[in-house]
């Protein structure tokens, strides 16, 4: 069992206080979501699943690496929803099935997310979308906040200074839309899609 996994399943039980601080966005994050027509869509980290609620009309495959957070995501399951446990970062799907690809504040604390985006494009069909809820160290104050946390943020398995131009897969796919969410502009919503 990786670091990280160990990390989560003590995580858990103080996730639903974090879920209280992103649920504002996550509801601008899904209404983007719904938005789209029916489709088969992968959710990468589903977490304790409290969201799940917010899904209007795809057919949801969730996973998730942490056991006791999925055996609470399990309570929150809904006959749409099909969960397992799994690394985003090593997919055990078949190439190019999915319409969508979810990504909700999880690509900072993945180890390497160069290799789940690389995934994500894989499993993803030909014009699927990709769609990322995170953190971007944005250029402001801000900035020197997440250079300070920096130091101390891999013990959280968290990359505090975060841009995702650091990511090069991401020049594989075309960037649709991006959404910068207030206050601070420190977390954006970016919409990608495969070629």
């Amino acid at each position: 069992m990786s670091a990280q996994t160990n990390f989560y399943n003590r995580f858990s039980f103080l996730y639903p206080l974090v879920d209280v601080f992103l649920k504002p966005q996550k509801k601008k994050f899904f209404n983007e979501i719904n938005q789209l027509p029916h489709g088969n869509l992968l959710e990468i980290g589903v977490g304790n699943g409290s969201h799940f609620y917010l899904y209007k009309n795809h057919k949801i495959t969730g996973i998730e690496i942490s056991t006791s957070m999925l055996n609470i995501a399990r309570k929150n399951q809904t006959d749409n929803i099909e969960l397992f446990q799994m690394n985003g970062e090593k997919l055990d799907f078949k190439d190019n099935i999915f319409d969508y690809v979810i990504l909700s504040h999880v690509i900072a604390v993945a180890d390497d997310p160069e290799k789940l985006l690389t995934q994500c494009l894989r499993v993803l069909k030909p014009n699927g979308k990709l769609f990322i809820l995170n953190h971007f160290t944005p250029d402001n104050f801000l900035k020197y906040v997440d250079r300070i946390f920096n130091f101390c943020s891999k013990w959280l398995h968290l990359k505090s200074l975060f841009y995702i131009k650091d990511i090069k897969v991401t020049d594989q796919f075309k960037l649709e839309k991006e959404i910068v969410l207030k206050p601070f502009s420190y977390f954006r919503i970016l919409i990608f899609a495969k070629p």
